[in-house]
């Protein structure tokens, strides 16, 4: 009889918290540990695996006044066993709690286009805002990650519209930065034509030959037009 109250066996992820005469006394596990019957007091048995805690926020108003419903799920486990007990009466409900009132916090402070685009920044930012309250209990906060957003339809459409508008506008500014890019290259090439006679006929023959092979046709080239090419490569070399 004495063996069965005294001598306990507490599993590898198990913590006992065992205060005795109303006093912190011990954390014992895992393994054996032993009480004295009426003297010991097992006040809390703190399982030290990793914890899933799902949370949420229902018709939650951004910043710009738009009712959201957010689904999220925290991972947390107890690393103080001691703090877990005597800080916080019920350290599972309380980290329940305090997430849901950071998380509403922090919808609060944003757009809902923040919300909906930003999870990760979200996430981090839930994250520190639960640990700075869970800390004092004992309890590490793992990660955070936001589940599910459900915005208004209506919402919806007009974020799609303006999305859709955005990058239509990004596309038109790549477009005239281009067309501007080849404008430039336009004016030098004149530039040069200008100034060299023959660089033009060559690129005027090129850009015949270039048709022609597309066409699969065949050019001939009368010799008065091929003899200007030497007359006029005559005068330069005599110039020169």
């Amino acid at each position: 009889m004495l063996a069965i109250f005294t001598v306990r066996v507490a599993p590898e992820w198990e913590r006992v918290v065992i205060l005795r005469f109303g006093n912190y006394q011990r954390t014992a596990g895992p393994g054996l540990y032993f009480t004295i019957p009426f003297v010991d007091h097992i006040a809390l048995h703190a399982d030290q695996r990793i914890m899933l805690t799902g949370f949420g926020a229902e018709e939650t108003l951004t910043a710009d006044l738009v009712p959201i419903n957010v689904d999220a799920a925290v991972f947390w486990n107890v690393w103080d066993p001691k703090k877990a007990c005597l800080e916080v009466e019920d350290y599972y409900d309380s980290v329940a709690m305090a997430a849901q009132t950071a998380l509403r916090d922090a919808i609060g402070r944003k757009n809902v286009a923040d919300v909906a685009m930003r999870r990760v920044q979200l996430d981090d930012e839930l994250k520190r805002a639960i640990e700075e309250k869970t800390s004092t209990w004992g309890v590490s906060i793992l990660f955070v990650e936001i589940r599910d957003i459900v915005i208004p339809k209506d919402l919806q459409q007009s974020m799609s519209a303006e999305a859709r508008a955005e990058r239509e506008r990004d596309a038109r500014v790549v477009l005239a930065e281009v067309e501007q890019d080849i404008a430039a290259m336009l004016h030098e090439a004149a530039d040069i034509y200008r100034d060299d006679d023959i660089a033009f006929r060559l690129r005027s023959m090129h850009l015949l030959n270039e048709g022609i092979k597309e066409a699969g046709s065949t050019m001939v080239v009368p010799s008065a037009y091929v003899d200007g090419f030497t007359e006029e490569a005559a005068r330069e070399g005599t110039r020169r």
